[in-house]
């Protein structure tokens, strides 16, 4: 182990010395079966004579916080319980900037229950794990990354043009290798956005409901964001204010509601952009999951005018640990987004990347999506099928194809209170997630989000009964979580 010992100060040294090392104990640095360095190790490294270590080591051992192992080592015994103690930071009195504070992120961590109908989320048990191994372990054992470069800001080449050719087949995007730049997932494509474009006190427009935490990043870059409503026909271009400089979209499968903006709309929203000299992010989170209907162009394959970054990631492609994705925007932007990508974090983990684009290229992304797709549509069909038929008093489900989660909001004439259904399906064992977490505007759209990733097919049935148990006025028995 390789131990830190403070020389400073005064005082005798053994003494230093034996503090030292009873603090780490105590605080739990140093745990019981760590192996401490030699005394003659560790007088070589304090330029001290061995005598001084080794009767702090002595006095150590004859408190019981030490143990010699005749021909194996000295090691940490198991100290007194009750001097265990936390060892924190200095409380300090410096405060971050305002809407850090105010800033409210939810958590990552989520109880495990066992009918887990979470929104955004892919089935791990579909992941190809040994494709995908093998494409992590050849990017190894080739050992031909290069060390980043300039070159390599946008990220790993190979990926880059791997990426290009598959939105350009599976999305239709006009995009080349050098037009795209990866990213650690979408929120990190947002963020280089915001820095690149977004000045302090700039409007931006975001859908109401929709996709929470764009919305927290781009106030926490300084700007003023304002929510449009959306309606079956996708978000409301009328509605976005005059100033916004920055709209970000979810067209193809607009988060949470799951509608897809009309070609009309499309079209009106390319022209608002070039008329007002504004951005439209174009999220097109899930499109790659469609089950019925023929997809409508992107945004950014409409675009003539340089108005539109499209941005990806294959978190839900893949697994949520993959955390990888890319935007492609205009030439005139390339160069600063490049250049905040490589002040941030550089040019990434180009294994990964490298690895990732042999995924692609092999025909596993492909092949991995066909089979995703197919155990998909099948619980999305059960999920749609078991509302309609067992929910019609009190939900109306909203049209999807694509995605991985369907949207239901409260029918027309009936009481429902959202917000104590949830509350008593969590009681019930069952994750559901309330329209209104999404739109923190007033009028806020009471339903659901049901989310069928996670959630296996056999299990959709029981978790769905508990669900609409959940409606009655008063809970029915049974309703154990285990």
């Amino acid at each position: 182990m390789d131990l830190h010992v403070s020389l400073k100060g005064r005082g005798d040294l053994t003494v230093r010395i034996y503090r030292q090392l009873v603090d780490a104990i105590v605080d739990g640095r140093l745990r019981r079966g760590d192996r401490l360095p030699a005394s003659r190790e560790l007088a070589r490294r304090l330029s001290v004579a061995r005598n001084t270590v080794a009767v702090a080591y002595e006095r150590l051992a004859a408190e019981g916080f030490l143990i010699g192992r005749v021909g194996d080592g000295t090691f940490v015994a198991a100290g007194p319980a009750a001097a265990v103690r936390d060892r924190r930071a200095p409380a300090g009195e410096i405060r971050p900037r305002q809407v850090w504070t105010s800033a409210a992120v939810p958590s990552l961590s989520r109880p495990i229950v066992p009918y887990d109908f979470r929104v955004g989320a892919p089935d791990p048990e579909l992941f190809p794990v040994a494709a995908w191994r093998r494409c992590v372990v050849r990017e190894l054992r080739a050992a031909a990354v290069q060390a980043p470069g300039a070159d390599e800001a946008g990220g790993h080449p190979g990926l880059r043009a791997a990426i290009a050719r598959h939105i350009g087949v599976s999305r239709a995007v006009h995009a080349a290798a050098d037009d795209v730049l990866v990213t650690h997932g979408t929120q990190q494509a947002l963020d280089l956005i915001g820095r690149v474009l977004l000045e302090p006190g700039a409007c931006v427009a975001v859908e109401s409901p929709g996709y929470v935490r764009a919305r927290q990043l781009f106030t926490t870059l300084g700007a003023h964001v304002v929510g449009v409503p959306v309606d079956a026909e996708g978000l409301d271009v009328s509605a976005i204010p005059r100033a916004a400089r920055v709209i970000y979209v979810t067209p193809s499968h607009q988060f949470p509601l799951g509608v897809a903006m009309s070609l009309e709309r499309r079209i009106a929203l390319l022209a608002w952009a070039k008329r007002r000299q504004a951005i439209i992010i174009e999220d097109d989170y899930d499109s790659e999951f469609r089950f019925s209907g023929r997809p409508l162009d992107p945004l950014q394959s409409l675009d003539r005018d340089g108005c539109v970054i499209y941005v990806g990631s294959f978190s839900k492609l893949l697994r949520p640990v993959v955390r990888l994705g890319f935007l492609v925007a205009p030439a005139s932007l390339q160069p600063a987004l490049r250049a905040a990508k490589q002040l941030t974090d550089s040019s990434g983990i180009l294994e990964t990347q490298a690895a990732l684009a042999r995924f692609i290229d092999e025909g596993s992304l492909s092949k991995h999506l066909r089979k995703a797709s197919r155990e998909y549509a099948a619980r999305q069909d059960r999920v749609v099928e078991t509302l309609r038929r067992d929910f019609c008093r009190w939900l109306e489900v909203i049209p999807s194809s694509a995605g991985l989660h369907v949207a239901a909001g409260v029918a027309p004439g009936a009481s429902v209170d959202i917000e104590r259904v949830v509350a008593r399906a969590q009681a019930a064992g069952v994750r559901v997630y309330p329209l209104s977490r999404f739109s923190p505007e007033r009028q806020a759209l009471e339903g659901l989000a049901i989310g069928y990733g996670v959630i296996p097919l056999v299990k959709i049935d029981e978790g769905l009964r508990r669900l609409r148990d959940c409606f009655a006025t008063r809970p029915a028995r049974g309703l154990s979580s285990r």
